[in-house]
């Protein structure tokens, strides 16, 4: 039996690789710095309920994801979310025209991610260092000085300023993902013990420190209890408050929605923080994956394509793709 293939990243372009490869009948074994999949695409439970911090929701216009994306409502891993959409531009709240199909997990964001995985092998908590060939295969390092493998393939489904230091067996690679800027984005969640005398569900915010904020009981599937909100701050803001400590984040955040949202905004009875380094791209690119089928290396991520989660999707299945062409 050959060796199996090592994939490294459990959101949504690993995962895609992994059942892409898993149908076509290969052996997969995934590792993930996380105690849980899903990478951005994971929830947060708290004390207040589930929080989706990362990805707030994701369309499909490609034909390929669209029909995954029906296969997973058909299994009741998503819903679609039709929020009482608004745009808040030079102090004025208005409705949103936009009438995209939007889609959620149900319960929770992280529940595709965790239903993709089914029941996959896969190392959670394991940080892989380095990734090296021996004479015939490939082997991982992990954080703790721990080996893994023998691997005959290795796909590095990791957000690119991580997956440049594992490709570095295939410089051409590595300096493709160096070249990869990513953007940051401070999260914050607030919950309410009164519910918020607003109608607004969803708000894309312009030239404010807030870039989006959503309120959680919108979607479908989520548990009613305080009236949580999930606030985004622009990438421009995240930026330059990086080192900002977490309660100065919420102070900041708290106040800008409070003015944006147009009624009254007690203090929350339930606040939390989450800083995502590697929130995304900043500017889309058309490589599908990244490939070195001599070595047997791949990379594969949203980075390599649209920055959204089918671009993710998309480019987990290419690299599965490139790889099942070469065995």
């Amino acid at each position: 039996m050959s060796a199996p293939i090592a994939i490294i990243g459990t959101g949504i372009a690993g995962l895609s690789a992994a059942q892409a490869l898993h149908a076509a009948g290969q052996h997969v074994e995934l590792f993930d710095k996380s105690r849980g999949s899903g990478g951005r695409m994971s929830s947060k439970r708290s004390d207040a309920g589930s929080l989706d911090l990362g990805a707030q929701y994701f369309t499909a216009r490609d034909r390929r994801f669209a029909e995954m994306v029906k296969q997973w409502r058909d299994r009741g891993w998503v819903a679609e979310w039709s929020p009482s959409l608004y745009n808040f531009a030079a102090g004025q709240l208005l409705p949103s025209p936009d009438e995209q199909i939007r889609w959620v997990g149900s319960p929770r964001m992280s529940a595709i991610t965790r239903a993709m995985l089914g029941a996959l092998p896969v190392s959670f908590a394991c940080r892989i260092t380095e990734v090296f060939h021996g004479e015939r295969h490939w082997g991982l390092q992990d954080a703790e000085g721990l080996s893994h493998g023998p691997f005959s393939h290795v796909i590095v489904a990791t957000p690119a300023p991580q997956a440049t230091a594992l490709l570095a067996a295939a410089p051409k690679l590595a300096g493709a993902a160096a070249s990869v800027a990513m953007e940051p984005v401070w999260a914050v969640a607030l919950g309410f013990d009164t519910p918020l005398d607003t109608r607004v569900e969803g708000c894309f915010v312009q030239d404010n420190p807030l870039d989006w904020v959503a309120r959680n009981r919108s979607k479908p599937g989520r548990e009613a209890g305080l009236d949580t909100w999930v606030l985004h701050a622009s990438n421009a803001w995240s930026k330059q408050h990086l080192d900002l400590p977490k309660e100065v984040v919420i102070e900041h955040l708290h106040g800008a929605f409070a003015e944006m949202i147009g009624c009254a905004v007690p203090a929350p009875s339930f606040s939390l923080a989450h800083r995502w380094l590697y929130a995304r791209p900043s500017q889309a690119h058309q490589w599908g994956a990244l490939a070195d089928a001599d070595l047997g290396l791949y990379a594969c991520g949203d980075w390599c394509l649209s920055g959204r989660v089918e671009g993710a999707w998309l480019s987990g299945q290419e690299a599965a793709r490139r790889l099942l062409e070469h065995l």
